[in-house]
Parts: C-alpha cells; structure tokens; sequence
C-alpha cells in the first residue's frame, strides 16, 4: 500500500464504518476490486460475498487480499469464528452495496428470497442498501425488473442509477454499472446522513374529502403516490419528514411522522401547525378548490329532479404558506394542468410565491394521478425551467430533490 493510501484510511470520511460488499453474476463484477480498493483506501472495514454467479466473474482471493477479510462465497461453510454468520455480519453492517447487481440479484432481493448468503444477510440487516444494477439494456428495462427497483425504493433502498454506453453484449444502451466514484458518493452519502441531513420536511399528499352528507364527498383521482415516493426519498436522504396526508390505500412511508387528515380544512390546520418548525414545505396533495357550503346530517335521499349543491371556495394551502413562509424556508407547490401546461404554471409559481413547481400534465395517459409514473417540468421564479421525462414516480421524487438540495446548497442553507 501507498503511504498516502494509508493516510488516507487512516484518516478517511469511511473510517470505522463496516460496509458489505455483496458481488453478484455480472461482467462488470470486475470492478468491485476497483470499489474494495476505494472504500478500504477511505477506512472503510470491508467484507465482501459472492453469489454462486458472482464467483464466476472474479475470484474470493483477489477481494480477500484487498479487503484484508474472509470471502463469503457458501452459506454453509464453516465459519472462521463460530457465530451465525449472516445475523452476525448482518448485525454490524452500516451499510450493505450490492454492486454489480443482476436482473436476478434484484428480484431475489425485492422478492425476500434466502438461498444464498448475500440475500439472508440483506433480509437479517438493518443497515442502508444500496444497490447498483448492471445488466443488458432490454433487461434493465424491462418492467419486471423496473418494478422490482421500484418496489426495493419503497422499502427504502437506494438505487445507483446505471450509466448509458457500451455494453458487453455490443450493444448500446443503458446498463451499464455506475462509475465506482458514484458507488462510493453514495455509500458515503447513505452513511453520513444523506445530503438532506438535519432538514426537517413537511409534505403534504393524496386528495381531501369534502363530505355533502355522511356517506357522499366530494374528492378527486390523487392515489397519494407522488407525495409518498417524495416522503421516502427525503427520509433516505436524511431528512425529519412529516407527512400531512388525505385518504389514501398506501402504506405509510417508513421513517415518516404521518398526521391523517380528511378535509381541505383540516389538512390546511395541520400544516399551518407545522409551518414555522419547517425547512422545505411540499404541497403535492391535491387539495379540493371547493367544499359544500353545508353538510346535511343525514343521507340524502334521492330526489326525481335536478339537485344543485351550494360550493363555497377552500383556503389555498400552499398560496397560504407562501404568504406566511420566512425567506429561507423553500416552498414547492404542484401544478396538475390538463392544458397550456407551462403558462398555466407559472402563474400559480407567481401567485403562490413557491420557490419552485412541478408541473404535470395530467391529460396525459399512464402518468400523473393514479398512475405508477410521472413526467413534467420543474419551473423556478427566475425563469429556468427542467424538463423530468417519464419515469417511476420513486425516480421522479428523487430528479425533485436533486433540484431542491441544489438550491438549498446555492442559497447556503
């Protein structure tokens, strides 16, 4: 070793922290010599495992003599110190990299299967995951696989997005394993915190009931998807993240506070409560314009001829926030629009006095409310304006963030 490499590991951001390095059946799996290499070089404590595909690609010695630790290649083998290996490993594990990881690595682990080390330990572990995938483009693409990277996200793991270029079945695409430097930038990012670390969040989502009588509301399409993807993107990141939510069928997002509301009044009480404690303030639920002037106390009956209800307007949550907000807390507001997208936008960016908005056309089949996935723009007061193409709607949350932490990296927040 080097004197400055050992310097370095002396000294390094990664000192004292164990990270498992879990190699699995892909060409690029000889770039975790390079990845063993850089983290060791940064103090981190590495131990590596190979699935049975990973052995195929590169050998337990040469991770072994670079990592200064035993291999991990067989469920079964005997143990250099007698323990059960997986729970003991899994239990001192910071953060866990599964790098390169295959099409079948990543259904093994959205899955919860167990047939191999590497999968128990994810499955016994606490610590951050994060895996990179590497593979051939249609695979990568392909929507068995896209929703297995979807569902590891919910479960908050990180994805290291594979890069586009020249792959080993000579072809041209996206697959290809993300540049070790990138690998490393995020296992640093996942254990010092994240780059949203010590940012309290409050987000609202889904939509709001406005109820006409006991049984009957009216409300909208908002399934709370985009709200809940942008809630677990943040708590990834490191951030204290509250969720101010209407009805929805969704699982809350881990790490979250969660405070339940149905109406567009009750919603704008909870998040007025919450404003001044907040740094970012995200209004992506999609809050009702109008409630019933009044509420009959009991079932409605029907009648034979035309029945007209009375609408009074809502208070606009987020226009309300901006009035209020203090100059270096960040407002994001949401502009679903079914025509003139842009224009339409940026009116509201301007009359609500967001920091940013994120517009969506929801005209737009398979995206936007409901659906699974997402597109849009990213406006900003100063005119710039970032096209989002269609993606997941957990990808979309983290292309959000990106351009939040970079604003509040500029503002020197």
């Amino acid at each position: 070793m080097k004197k400055s490499d050992s310097t370095d590991s002396e000294h390094g951001p990664l000192v004292g922290k164990v990270i498992v390095l879990g190699v699995t059946g892909s060409i690029a799996a000889y770039k975790a010599a390079d990845l063993v290499r850089r983290l060791t070089t940064l103090g981190a404590e590495v131990h590596v495992t190979l699935t049975r595909g990973g052995e195929q690609f590169v050998t337990a010695v040469t991770l072994r003599t670079l990592s200064g630790n035993p291999v991990v290649t067989d469920m079964f083998a005997d143990p250099a110190n007698w323990d059960v290996m997986h729970v003991a490993l899994a239990q001192r594990a910071e953060a866990v990299v599964v790098a390169p990881a295959s099409a079948n690595a990543i259904a093994k682990l959205a899955g919860g299967l167990a047939d191999e080390f590497l999968y128990t330990l994810v499955l016994a572990t606490r610590a951050s995951l994060l895996v990179a995938p590497a593979m051939n483009d249609r695979m990568y693409e392909h929507p068995a696989t896209q929703a297995n990277l979807a569902r590891l996200r919910e479960r908050g793991a990180t994805i290291i997005e594979p890069e586009t270029g020249w792959l080993a079945c000579r072809s041209e695409g996206r697959g290809r394993l993300a540049e070790t430097e990138c690998i490393v930038e995020a296992v640093q990012r996942a254990l010092s915190g994240g780059d949203l670390a010590g940012v309290r969040v409050l987000i609202t989502a889904g939509p709001t009931r406005e109820p006409l009588d006991p049984v009957r509301f009216i409300s909208n399409r908002s399934s709370g998807k985009m709200g809940y993807a942008l809630a677990a993107a943040a708590v990834r990141r490191g951030a204290k993240v509250t969720v101010v939510s209407g009805p929805t069928a969704l699982a809350a997002p881990a790490g979250c506070e969660m405070v339940a509301v149905e109406t567009a009044a009750e919603m704008l009480e909870a998040v007025l409560a919450r404003l001044p404690e907040s740094d970012v303030i995200v209004g992506s639920a999609a809050v009702a314009d109008y409630t019933p002037a009044a509420r009959a106390s009991e079932k409605g009956k029907r009648a034979a001829g035309p029945v007209r209800v009375e609408l009074t307007p809502t208070t606009d949550i987020v226009a309300e926030c901006g009035r209020r907000k203090r100059p270096e807390q960040f407002l994001v507001a949401f502009a679903a629009e079914t025509n003139d997208l842009i224009g339409n936008a940026r009116k509201k960016l301007a009359a609500k006095r967001a920091d940013m908005i994120v517009a969506n056309d929801v005209s737009r089949p398979a995206v936007g409310m409901e659906a699974d996935r997402n597109a849009g723009y990213l406006l900003f007061p100063q005119g710039e304006q970032v096209e989002v193409p269609e993606m997941d709607k957990q990808r979309f949350a983290e292309q959000v963030w990106d351009a939040i932490v970079a604003r509040l990296r500029r503002a020197g927040t």
